[in-house]
């Protein structure tokens, strides 16, 4: 009878402690996570298996709280992921915390893992891509199109896309000043008009701008949009050149059209207003929206180039809150064929979520389209500050923590937040 007692009580103690454990916190401040990264990887996995996630933001860098699951913490050990054990008296502490209107924090339901989708070419790059290398690092699912899939209406099987670096306006990314003569340029320039004809267009910038004018669709249809380095510019120079051919010879055959930045119509485009388009091929660069240039001319010096995220209300605006979740607001800057955005280019409507002072350039926007929103990103690769055409990709092993890789991150998560009406 003593024995059975002793086990009926060892059972007791392992009941009580099961059903006051029953949340699973995985904390993203800087001392409290050992792998940001792969913390949105569970987020995502969770959310496949029809487990709801509260992200609670502005609350320990933006933290996730899952429910307590034997899966939940297994997955969390093999990823390497800090996980901890909230008492449901615990759990609902915080989110009274969170709740007060005191607080600047929220919490935000997660309900269904977004499908995405990476725009990228088929076949190898001389350069690699930011958000994809997060994407399998973190073990978060996406499927890759391209211009046959846009343009055959597949986007709208997915909630989310990115634009991978690419040059929306048909001139092979401006490379030619520097790489005409590179084996990989000649090919992709190669393959490029191959794909064009193939579709259906004698130019490779008019199935670009047929491919623009779709991802505008997209979201204007309620779709979520990413775009990082060129892929920003790029995009919406196309779409405010439509209908004008701003292409040299050299990249579509036929002079440009006579003065053709008196026809550019801004209203066509997502985020920049104003901007001169840059029309010698032998420059690097699309128009003036780029501030690359003030890092190579020492304006803005590698020890000073960081930028600071925007602090928003996370009761009144949750989705700008989301999108700068992080564990820092102070975030080292890092080059790419477009870094940043000059400031006065920007829309008025276009909110600002990260900004360098030094010369009031703003490294990462949002704005709405329609029903969709999207974010441009400036730069090539958080954790390589000048990538440079063939340099080895990043490995991530090396930066699990990294705050410029989470802002990516964010924007995969965000479209699985229950839909609440924005005050502002």
């Amino acid at each position: 009878m003593k024995g059975l007692s002793f086990s009926i009580i060892l059972y007791l103690i392992f009941f009580s402690i099961t059903i006051k454990a029953s949340s699973v916190l995985l904390p993203m401040d800087a001392e409290g996570q050992q792998n940001h990264l792969k913390a949105y990887g569970i987020t995502y996995w969770a959310l496949t298996k029809d487990y709801k996630v509260s992200w609670l933001l502005n609350y320990r860098g933006g933290s996730f709280l899952l429910p307590d699951a034997a899966e939940i913490r297994r997955e969390c050990q093999i990823r390497g992921v800090t996980f901890e054990i909230l008492s449901d008296a615990s759990a609902n502490n915080i989110l009274e915390q969170i709740s007060s209107p005191s607080q600047n924090m929220e919490t935000v339901i997660l309900e269904k893992a977004p499908k995405i989708a990476v725009y990228t070419p088929k076949g190898k790059q001389p350069w690699d891509d930011a958000v994809t290398m997060v994407l399998t690092y973190a073990e978060i699912p996406y499927t890759e199109v391209y211009d046959a899939e846009v343009l055959s209406d597949q986007l709208l099987l997915y909630d989310w896309l990115h634009l991978h670096h690419e040059d929306f306006t048909g001139q092979y990314g401006k490379f030619f000043g520097a790489y005409r003569n590179a084996p990989w340029y000649i090919e992709q320039k190669k393959q490029a008009e191959e794909l064009a004809a193939s579709l259906g267009y004698q130019k490779v910038s008019e199935e670009k701008l047929a491919v623009a004018r779709k991802i505008r669709d997209y979201v204007i249809g309620g779709g979520f949009m990413f775009a990082m380095c060129s892929a920003t510019d790029s995009f919406d120079i196309a779409l405010a050149a439509d209908g004008v051919d701003i292409c040299e010879p050299m990249f579509d055959g036929d002079n440009s059209a006579p003065n053709y930045q008196a026809s550019i119509n801004y209203n066509n485009s997502f985020a920049f207003k104003d901007f001169i388009l840059e029309r010698s091929p032998m420059v690097y660069e699309f128009s003036d929206i780029d501030t690359t240039n003030d890092r190579i001319n020492k304006t803005i010096p590698f020890e000073q180039d960081y930028f600071s995220l925007m602090d928003f209300s996370a009761k009144w605006d949750p989705i700008p809150t989301m999108l700068c979740q992080n564990h820092t607001q102070l975030i080292k800057g890092f080059m790419g064929q477009t870094t940043a955005f000059r400031g006065s280019l920007i829309k008025s409507n276009v909110l600002r979520l990260g900004e360098c002072k030094i010369n009031g350039e703003a490294r990462y926007i949002h704005g709405t389209r329609g029903k969709g929103m999207f974010t441009f990103y400036g730069g090539h690769d958080p954790e390589d500050y000048q990538h440079r055409v063939g340099d080895p990709p990043t490995v991530l092993d090396l930066h699990p923590n990294s705050p410029g890789y989470r802002l990516i991150l964010n924007n995969v998560l965000f479209p699985a937040a229950r839909k609440k009406k924005q005050k502002t």
